[in-house]
């Protein structure tokens, strides 16, 4: 084999990565969360997990990318272990379109194809257009780099040397376990059937070694989901595991079936097909078709498989644990497509962490309970933790490749962690007039106590309303927020109002009195903060911030 023949093939390959890539993530940029809602809704059984899976990997060209997305959203805990497999066996099926793209050759088209794609961003700026002229320049670029690999293939047909080592190739395990290793290395199912159908089309493979390289990538193609689970949750270990069992029992299966009946196997897909090339592509689905009917059957019965090889429980992450991050950082599982999603739980558990403290700190104020008091500041400081880390993450987040609309989110993420972290300091402000009215024996009169208390129900509700609908992005309590946040204000100038009263009257003291109305205007701007954090599902405005004198 040439040098040249060489470089033409490393370059063709090369190619066809970097476009079969490109274009999967401009797939995901475009429709990225779109793909990412259905896989939440239409997962709800294995049936129709079975069928998104089958979609979601048509429609991004890779079933890695799918895999990778179902082993996040099971970290994530938005999809259970059964759920997950009906996705995966559908992901195995929906990967083998790119072989039966591949074998219908439309390299010829490649320069068209590419220039279609380069030249669409010249003629229109919108960015909808720009991203889906990325989607079809990767197609070009993938398509010729099919067709540098094809005319570098064309060649090994008249070099003796390879034709004797390929002739050699007859050892069913052997040709099975070249296609696990070729696809595990380049981590690309795809990659390497397109290899085989281009060596089928110059006769240089027989037909049943066809079959059997193609069988290999089914369990090679498992280190994908494999690498991604290793820094998530058992969870997410035990998804990829269910990948890895599915495809090894898969094998198996027709591994067996090909030794028994090998012949009527070949002459059927003959018959389906016009040409080696369209023989490999259609071998590609018989498997894929036959591994999903022999073992959907089984699926709960691969669930506990996995949960029997990875063992054991999580060390659960209480949302008042200390300096923890849950959901983002390095010791789970980041995918681009749900990124935004693990930012939003992890912003809830924040949400769920200020709204306690602000309780415990309204209670420490009538109990003048010291543990309480210290528990508060001690809180406050995990709360700046979450506030300083979820900010990073966004701000690294918003530096790689997330879909569309999760671009446009990122905005509202970082009010909302800001308007989070705005509750957490009121908190804090009620703690230390609780500890001022404990130095200085101030009494609250049962009035004042009564009025703080009936005024903090309502923040109470209007921040659960608030969190509820930032976290489901449902805006069915937005008239309850409205009319909360407005009955919020009145209160406070209605509270202020009987304040001022019983200062007239010499009924509280001027200290008392001074801690009565901060308390008051910090639980309205806590209002404030909770409106604008319902606010921010549907749109990334500039909002007002409450803390600063001229936005009040």
């Amino acid at each position: 084999m040439s040098l040249s023949v060489v470089i033409s093939l490393c370059g063709g390959l090369g190619l066809f990565l970097y476009g079969m890539k490109s274009m999967s993530k401009a797939i995901e940029t475009v429709a990225g969360a779109k793909l990412r809602h259905i896989l939440e809704i239409f997962t709800t059984n294995r049936f129709s997990g079975l069928l998104v899976g089958i979609i979601f990997t048509v429609a991004t060209q890779s079933s890695s990318a799918c895999t990778a997305m179902v082993v996040s959203f099971v970290n994530a805990g938005l999809m259970n272990l059964t759920q997950a497999a009906g996705v995966i066996f559908g992901a195995n099926i929906g990967t083998t379109v790119t072989s039966q793209l591949v074998s219908l050759n439309f390299s010829k088209y490649a320069p068209l194809i590419l220039l279609t794609g380069v030249v669409m961003p010249m003629i229109s700026k919108k960015e909808k257009v720009i991203h889906i002229s990325d989607i079809i320049t990767g197609f070009g670029i993938l398509f010729l780099g099919l067709s540098t690999m094809s005319a570098a293939v064309s060649v090994l047909k008249t070099d003796e040397a390879v034709q004797e080592f390929l002739a050699s190739l007859t050892n069913p395990f052997i040709a099975l376990m070249v296609g696990l290793l070729l696809t595990a290395t380049i981590q690309s199912s795809s990659v390497i059937v397109s290899i085989v159908i281009l060596l089928a089309q110059q006769d240089l493979l027989s037909l049943p070694i066809c079959l059997y390289l193609v069988l290999g990538t089914s369990i090679g193609g498992c280190s994908t989901s494999l690498l991604a689970s290793l820094s998530g949750k058992k969870d997410a270990k035990r998804t990829a595991m269910i990948h890895l069992w599915f495809n090894v029992f898969g094998t198996i299966v027709v591994f067996i079936l090909f030794l028994l009946f090998m012949d009527p196997i070949i002459s059927f897909l003959q018959m389906l097909s016009s040409g080696n090339g369209r023989f490999v592509a259609n071998a590609h689905l018989f498997i894929k078709i036959t591994q999903v009917i022999v073992l959907f059957p089984f699926l709960k019965q691969l669930v506990w498989l996995s949960e029997k090889s990875i063992r054991g429980e999580d060390v659960k992450i209480g949302y008042r644990e200390n300096f923890q991050l849950e959901y983002i950082g390095n010791k789970v599982v980041f995918n681009p497509a749900t990124a935004v999603v693990d930012v939003i739980k992890e912003i809830d558990r924040m949400a769920s962490l200020a709204s306690e403290n602000l309780n415990r700190a309204m209670n420490a104020l009538i109990t003048l309970d010291e543990e309480d008091i210290e528990e508060v500041y001690q809180v406050e400081k995990n709360i700046n933790f979450l506030n300083h880390s979820i900010t990073g993450y966004l701000v690294k987040i918003n530096q790689s490749t997330l879909p569309i609309e999760d671009l446009k989110s990122l905005g509202a993420l970082f009010h909302v962690v800001n308007d989070i972290e705005r509750i957490g300091d009121h908190a804090e402000n009620v703690a230390d007039a609780a500890r001022q009215r404990k130095e200085s024996g101030t009494e609250l009169s049962k009035t004042a106590q009564r009025e703080l208390g009936q005024m903090l129900d309502k923040v109470n509700l209007l921040i659960r309303y608030s969190i509820e609908m930032f976290v489901k992005s449902d805006e069915s309590h937005m008239q309850e927020v409205i009319k909360l946040e407005e009955s919020v204000d009145e209160m406070e100038k209605e509270l202020q109002a009987n304040h001022i009263t019983r200062l007239t009257n010499g009924e509280c003291s001027p200290e008392a009195g001074m801690i009565f109305s901060d308390i008051v205007s910090g639980l309205e701007r806590v209002g404030d903060h909770a409106t604008n954090i319902a606010f921010a599902i549907h749109e990334d405005n500039e909002q007002v911030d409450p803390d600063k004198p001229e936005d009040r």
